[in-house]
């Protein structure tokens, strides 16, 4: 996915074919239209371009026809209910995956840069070739295939949207690309994000507050320890209004190898 930065930048993806007739909430709107907007924009991604959907399961289309259906309906029952209808309760069809999923709201983006590997697990004859395959909640996004290295440079960033409630760990697996068998796995590792989460809700709270951007400050530190995985300590920052993490972490259950991520909060659009 091409760079993301900001509300803006977002908008710019995740509006980017806006259906004829559509209508972004208004300060006016209802809770229903945004949590319906909300909905259809960061999770089933409607308006993205179909190339970019990071969406890897099937309810995604059984959503849209749904929607379409409660549309097509006599006005004798509201568009409000019909979303009411479709936003409260879980996916049954028979052409939806066994275990159905609740619709979930969201508490904002995650931009992750996977930046690179280190001393990855050998799968070939002498070396690897590598990619990255990130997973949160039902999302699924993966990086390029590096060919050949075992210490690559991806440098990619990936959109990707955080349900609320308890924070869901980032799992990060890396893959040994094979063309004429099923990939090799090189260790996975799940990052928690409960620290950026958390800085996140307290910038929202100062922004409401109306507190000066102090410019580049220090807001929180991971310590690394065996239970998470962190190579070293992992710092969070506040970059021009924008709440940043880099850390670099272990991979488990192989033989060696370690992958640094950047990760970046982006507050949903309002």
């Amino acid at each position: 996915m091409a760079e993301v930065g900001g509300n803006a930048a977002a908008n710019a993806i995740y509006e980017a074919h806006l259906p004829a007739g559509s209508r972004k909430p208004c300060p006016d709107s209802t809770m229903e239209e945004r949590r319906e907007w909300i909905v259809r924009k960061y999770e089933y991604q409607d308006f993205v371009k179909p190339t970019l959907r990071l969406n890897s399961t099937n309810h995604s289309s059984h959503y849209r026809q749904s929607f379409r259906q409660e549309e097509e309906r006599p006005s004798s029952t509201s568009r409000r209910s019909s979303m009411r209808h479709l936003l409260s309760r879980k996916k049954t069809s028979k052409n939806s995956p066994s275990k159905s999923a609740a619709m979930v709201e969201f508490l904002g983006l995650l931009k992750v840069r996977v930046v690179k590997g280190t001393n990855l697990a050998v799968r070939d004859i002498l070396t690897s070739d590598p990619y990255v395959v990130l997973n949160l909640g039902h999302q699924t996004a993966k990086t390029k295939v590096v060919n050949s290295n075992l210490n690559p440079v991806w440098d990619e960033e990936i959109m990707l949207s955080v349900p609320s409630g308890p924070p869901v760990p980032l799992k990060l697996q890396v893959f040994d690309y094979d063309k004429f068998s099923a990939d090799d796995i090189m260790g996975e590792v799940e990052v928690d994000l409960q620290p950026i989460v958390a800085a996140a809700s307290v910038l929202e709270e100062a922004m409401e507050d109306q507190i000066d951007d102090p410019g580049e400050v220090q807001i929180g530190r991971c310590l690394a320890t065996a239970e998470n995985a962190l190579v070293s300590d992992s710092v969070i920052r506040l970059v021009g209004g924008q709440i940043k993490q880099d850390l670099a972490v272990k991979l488990q259950n192989v033989e060696s190898g370690e992958v640094q991520l950047e990760l970046e909060w982006v507050p949903l659009a309002q």
